[in-house]
């Protein structure tokens, strides 16, 4: 093991510092120092490894079965096109147990200083699939696959150049056209699971149903995007891109319109405003009051008294 890997012996993680902490590992040998371009077939058999990044990484898996790998507190099995991405602080791979396992597929590993002074700098903060759980993963088409690993070749070409003052850039424009890719298969693979989509809407909401017909605010307070997701099973970001796409609200919109719903009908049945913010689990009347003006237009004074005009019959001559 060189010194370029640190590794804690009681807890088998790989610390992913630098793109070069998991090629050292794998056997590889860099071309740049922020970036990593590896090509399995080309360095396996490699040992498992469970990896705390510090950097970027998109892994396209080939065609590898009976490999399940952790990411976060959930498993994956891997299937042939599988993108997966990963972030800065998050923790996937699978612990290393001594053996080496043949891997196709390819890797890219970057750290975020590749992107200074660049637009995606910012800009990738946008990516939500980033956030996403393993068994949120990409499933590309074999024709998306393609695009993808073409763009990746030209990136390794690019990495094997002698540097220059517009290297950098380049670099970061082919890694920008990757993750722009992956947005694109991504809106595509939530179009085409409509009937997966559907069903994650309807279990959302019969869990906010039972949240308050349990009552569960007054103890727990007002249902958060995380909560929600954790009891979905996937991540807060993966739970707002698939209501975005099924409803055009995030999740966070989506609870706040069912809150107001529940409001209105008990403003309608008698309750006052303050009432209803404590029954919803608001902390403060005036957070329920903003949140009602942000979803209808009218604070929930002028909602009862445009109601009850509309039950005042009009005057006859």
């Amino acid at each position: 093991m060189t010194n370029q890997i640190s590794i804690s012996h009681m807890s088998k993680i790989l610390k992913v510092d630098r793109p070069s902490d998991y090629s050292s590992w794998v056997g590889h040998v860099d071309s740049h120092e922020l970036v990593s371009v590896i090509n399995y077939a080309e360095v396996s058999p490699v040992r498992y490894s469970l990896n705390n990044y510090g950097v970027y990484g998109l892994f396209l898996q080939g065609k590898e079965e009976g490999m399940d790998l952790v990411y976060g507190t959930g498993k994956y099995d891997y299937s042939e096109g599988t993108l997966i991405c990963v972030a800065p602080g998050q923790i996937g791979g699978k612990e290393d147990n001594g053996e080496r396992v043949n891997l196709t597929g390819w890797v890219v590993l970057f750290h975020p200083d590749i992107l200074q002074g660049t637009g995606l700098e910012k800009d990738i903060k946008n990516f939500s699939f980033f956030d996403y759980r393993i068994n949120e993963a990409l499933h590309m088409t074999l024709e998306e696959r393609d695009v993808m690993i073409s763009v990746i070749k030209q990136l390794d070409n690019e990495l094997k150049f002698q540097h220059d003052a517009m290297q950098n850039r380049i670099i970061a424009g082919f890694i920008n056209i990757l993750l722009r890719y992956a947005q694109r298969f991504y809106n595509r693979q939530f179009v085409s699971r409509t009937v997966h989509n559907n069903d994650i809407l309807s279990r959302f909401e019969s869990l906010l149903k039972e949240y308050f017909d349990g009552e569960q605010q007054l103890t727990s307070g007002v249902p958060t995007v995380s909560y929600c997701a954790n009891k979905l099973a996937m991540s807060p970001s993966y739970l707002s891109d698939v209501m975005k796409r099924t409803t055009g609200d995030t999740a966070n919109q989506y609870i706040k319109k069912y809150m107001v719903q529940l409001a209105k009908n008990r403003l309608v049945a008698g309750m006052n405003s303050s009432e209803v913010a404590y029954s919803l689990g608001f902390d403060y009347p005036q957070h329920f009051a903003r949140t009602f003006k942000r979803i209808c237009g009218e604070t929930p004074k002028e909602y009862c008294a445009n109601r009850l005009k509309l039950k005042t019959p009009a005057p006859t001559d």
